[in-house]
């Protein structure tokens, strides 16, 4: 180690000694005078990180400017080291600083292509930490990059720019996928004999700025109150969760939905004690979602990556086929075809969402009464229980032959029967009292749930429009986060930018770099 190094070695060490003496001081000072304990919080905090900036700008001087010789042979090449230490930008948790190291190419306008000490320490290919790549992009999962600014500029006592925050979430985000497909899950419960596998699958609009194509699932509409055609990509989400059989009677079900407007009789049937039994609550669930890049039935469409995904869930929670599996999902055709292309537990108990078939209900409902109205209440109750004692068609039926009496006009009738003819499309996923008897889930509240915490609460804030990439990149992270996943993939994310980085260095193939082991111990040991 030159003499010149030694020497900033020595005035990091006597930096980092008057920190720690200013920090004791600080608080020997708080007992003298009586200080409160969030007041000598408040006075440690900035101390503690010029102290943190100091012991990593130490580190740094202890690896050394990484002078391994004058040449360095590599993958064949000869590579010259450069004639003064070039300097490197680095911003940690603990804030900016400057790194000033050799560097080797092959000529003195080529790229760099071996800096030692780089290798060494596994510093990431921009300027920003991987810690702090870390906290912020687990924190902008949650809070809008413009919070999220103010946010770390508070804790951190620096400011980053917004464009350098949707950098990072683009570079952590880049490993996701990958590690999706190869990562290994956690291991789960094995699952009981009265637990049921749930699968699900949802469809949410989001808005993207102009310029960005709009694909759209077949049978899919957009709500008058939602984003307008040609300003949305649809996002395909997934769920998978385990959940532990809970019978019902339709009578309790209708008192769920319909509660003190339910008539006397079905109000007795529905107040079983039975029923007071606390809900059981979804165990392990997961969540995914993906933007269609491509049409459908293309690699690229977001159905291809999240009916894939279920079906290793499944395989995964359940692998000797022990439970039940139900597939539940609202009527879009395409949902169901893919889960038929992609999902190959054959025994699968596919269910049409209830409040989606209900829905439907309302609708035919509307056309003999005004919304609102308590003969409208009356009818739908009838109707749903009908529905719900898996006699939806014959219901439907029944109203049907209700249409001279109420006086219907011909395009009402023809609205009813296309009603009904959707029903027939459906018969094999509405047979809600034999669900009911197995004690399987009859609605989808756990992914629509997902799309408005996946989706609408980071995604479709007033004013936000994305990029596609912009889009799945933080969709691919959200979920990873509301997986409780974070930890995993960002380790993950790590090992894959260090091995892409610098493939020599998990070999001994680098030149180890000047610093003495035994020296720094006893430099370390006399601190």
């Amino acid at each position: 180690m030159s003499i010149v190094s030694q020497c900033g070695e020595n005035d990091k060490r006597v930096k980092v000694t008057e920190l720690v003496e200013a920090l004791s001081e600080i608080v020997v000072t708080a007992v003298e005078s009586g200080q409160m304990a969030h007041e000598v919080e408040r006075q440690l905090w900035p101390g503690l990180q010029k102290l943190g900036h100091g012991l990593l700008e130490w580190y740094f001087e202890l690896l050394g400017p990484g002078d391994v010789g004058e040449e360095v042979h590599r993958d064949g090449q000869c590579l010259k080291r450069s004639a003064q230490p070039q300097r490197r930008p680095y911003t940690s948790v603990f804030g900016q600083m400057e790194i000033w190291r050799f560097t080797y190419n092959r000529g003195s306008k080529q790229r760099i292509a071996y800096a030692p000490v780089d290798e060494r320490a596994g510093l990431p290919k921009t300027s920003y930490s991987y810690l702090l790549q870390d906290w912020s992009q687990h924190l902008s999962t949650e809070l809008s990059y413009q919070r999220l600014q103010s946010t770390l500029e508070c804790f951190l006592g620096f400011k980053l720019s917004v464009s350098a925050l949707e950098q990072m979430n683009t570079q952590v985000e880049s490993t996701v996928e990958p590690w999706w497909d190869e990562q290994p899950l956690p291991l789960l419960a094995p699952v009981a004999a009265d637990q049921v596998t749930v699968l699900s699958a949802d469809a949410k609009g989001v808005v993207v700025r102009s310029g960005a194509t709009e694909t759209v699932l077949a049978g899919r509409s957009q709500s008058a109150s939602g984003p307008s055609p040609g300003k949305c990509k649809m996002a395909v989400l997934g769920a998978a969760y385990t959940v532990s059989a809970w019978k019902r009677t339709p009578e309790q079900v209708l008192g769920a939905l319909f509660g003190e407007t339910l008539s006397a009789t079905t109000a007795l049937k529905a107040n079983d004690a039975d029923y007071a039994k606390q809900r059981p609550k979804p165990c392990h669930k997961h969540v995914r979602a993906a933007l269609s890049r491509q049409e459908l039935g293309q690699p690229g469409h977001a159905t291809a990556v999240i009916f894939p995904w279920l079906n290793d869930q499944l395989q995964q929670r359940d692998p000797h086929q022990q439970c039940p599996c139900v597939l539940l999902i609202d009527g879009q055709p395409t949902l169901w075809d893919q889960a038929a292309a992609h999902l190959k537990r054959t025994d699968r108990i596919e269910i049409l969402d209830l409040l989606h078939a209900l829905g439907y209900f309302w609708e035919a409902v509307h056309l003999f009464h005004s919304p609102g109205t308590l003969q409208a209440v009356k009818l739908m109750e009838f109707l749903s229980l009908a529905l719900l004692e898996g006699k939806g068609l014959s219901a439907l039926t029944w109203l049907a032959n209700q249409a001279p009496e109420h006086g219907l006009t011909q395009a009402q009738r023809d609205e009813l029967a296309k009603i009904r003819r959707y029903f027939e499309t459906q018969r094999e996923r509405i047979h809600y009292d034999q669900y009911l008897a197995q004690g399987l889930p009859i609605a989808s509240g756990v992914i629509e749930g997902a799309c408005r915490h996946v989706v609408n609460d980071r995604l479709n804030r007033t004013g936000m429009r994305w990029t596609l990439e912009g889009a799945q990149a933080m969709l691919n992270l959200r979920c990873v986060a509301i997986n409780g996943l974070w930890d995993e993939m960002m380790a993950d994310h790590i090992r894959r930018e260090i091995e892409r980085l610098y493939p020599h260095r998990a070999a001994n193939d680098p030149v180890m770099l000047d610093i003495p082991q035994k020296r720094v111990h006893s430099r370390l040991m006399t601190f």
